[in-house]
């Protein structure tokens, strides 16, 4: 059994919540009721709250600005410089294509001719003539020194011929040569012999001076034999003679005859290169003066006149006039920082605000949002710019409502790249960590996880 003894009593006096107002109402049961259902609710509209969708986004700062760059405001320079003398059109006038916008004149000393352009082609002309007259007497060369050539072969020919005929009348001489010493021989041996008969009484006196006479006639057939002889040598020598002379005088004549062809085709190339150098001044002469005249190079509105009074000098490459494009397709010049260049990409949905034009817009829910407008990312720049920011070009998005018909090149919008869709609590969990809405993946190595764990 146990042994409880009662409790001593308190000396501390009990507390009296009816002296205190605040007390008195939480002790009041409809009161403590409904304060505890108004925190039930709040805590689950917060906590239901905590997984709506919310759409995470980019902010950007950008301008108003043209889809494709010859759609753009363009500055017209002056290609050479000059005086304005007339202008004629004005500031905010719509131009067409090839309209006259001012006129400039000369400057420079060289080309204050006014005949300038003829003159040179007159100049061209007789460089022409001459050059032709220098071909001509080519040709004519051509023509002597071919002449030439055949006069000369004709010529060696006929020496050659010469030399065989002397060569085989020395070879025909000197058979009769030898033939006629054989004569000679026989006839003094036949006289020799005369001379023992005659002794010895076998032949009379008359045979005997008959081989005399045939002994005297062999010695002059034999002496005449070497006369031909030597006259045929020599004749031989005087041909190849010839030979040699034909040969050195042609040769001087064809060498003085190329070598008036090399000078003449000299003179002719150079007059040849003096033309394509004169074409091409008068080409430039001619281009030159199209350019005093400035025209449009497109349809558009005069915008700004950087040079304005008649009388002015311009330099080259200056800057005279700006103009707009009549028709141009919008586009939004927006800036991102280098942290979130990773998440954009080609295609991404880009919600609008124009300056000028009231907007009530939601963050994280862009659908609701009242007066923007839908965009897509249309280039990225692989170059950061100057300001320290990465340039991105957003056209309309042709699946929302279009843009305003007002709105002007140069005006101002505060842009919101749309990214995933998640809940509110991941969002706030986020950003009380600090880690970026998209994680930073790198393509290759993802395809090569994928194609590991497949």
């Amino acid at each position: 059994m146990l042994n409880i003894s009662p409790a001593p009593e308190c000396a501390t006096p009990k507390l009296d919540h009816g002296n205190y107002a605040a007390m008195a109402l939480v002790g009041e049961g409809r009161a403590a009721r409904t304060f505890g259902r108004l925190v039930t609710v709040a805590v689950v509209i917060f906590l239901g709250a905590l997984f709506l969708p919310w759409t995470q986004n980019i902010r950007a700062r950008g301008t108003l600005t043209s889809l494709s760059p010859d759609q753009r405001p363009q500055t017209i320079h002056a290609v050479i410089p000059g005086r304005i003398e007339q202008w004629y059109v004005q500031e905010g006038q719509l131009v067409q294509k090839g309209d006259t916008i001012l006129r400039i004149s000369e400057v420079k000393q060289e080309y204050f001719d006014p005949k300038l352009l003829d003159r040179t082609q007159e100049q061209i002309m007789a460089k022409e003539l001459t050059s032709k007259s220098y071909q001509e007497k080519v040709n004519s060369l051509d023509a002597q020194i071919d002449a030439l050539s055949q006069s000369m072969r004709i010529k060696l020919e006929q020496a050659a011929n010469k030399i065989l005929q002397g060569k085989l009348r020395v070879q025909s001489d000197s058979i009769r040569v030898v033939a006629a010493r054989t004569e000679l021989k026989v006839a003094r041996d036949q006289l020799k012999r005369g001379e023992e008969q005659f002794t010895e009484g076998l032949i009379s006196m008359v045979e005997l001076e008959r081989r005399r006479v045939q002994e005297q006639r062999a010695n002059a057939t034999i002496i005449d034999a070497e006369n031909k002889l030597l006259d045929a040598r020599n004749e031989l020598l005087n041909a190849e003679l010839d030979l040699g002379g034909i040969r050195n005088d042609y040769r001087d004549k064809l060498s003085k005859a190329e070598s008036e062809k090399y000078a003449s085709m000299s003179q002719m190339y150079t007059t040849e290169a003096e033309v394509t150098k004169m074409q091409v001044d008068l080409a430039s002469y001619t281009v030159r003066a199209g350019n005093y005249i400035i025209r449009a190079p497109q349809t558009g509105y005069i915008t700004r006149a950087v040079k304005s009074g008649v009388g002015e000098l311009v330099k080259e490459g200056e800057p005279l006039i700006s103009v707009m494009p009549a028709r141009f397709d919008l586009a939004v010049e927006l800036y991102v920082r280098p942290m979130d260049m990773p998440l954009i990409n080609t295609g991404q949905k880009v919600r609008f605000m124009f300056d000028g034009w009231p907007a009530i817009i939601f963050s994280g829910w862009p659908n609701t949002s009242y007066g923007t407008y839908g965009g897509k990312v249309v280039a990225i720049d692989n170059l950061i710019s100057p300001n320290g920011k990465y340039r991105i070009l957003v056209g309309p998005d042709p699946d929302d409502k279009p843009w305003p018909q007002a709105l002007r090149v140069g005006a101002g919008a505060n842009g919101m790249a749309l990214l995933k869709d998640v809940r509110i609590w991941y969002e706030l969990w986020r950003q009380l960590n600090g880690f970026p809405p998209d994680l930073y993946q790198d393509p290759m190595h993802v395809g090569i996880d994928k194609d590991t764990t497949s």
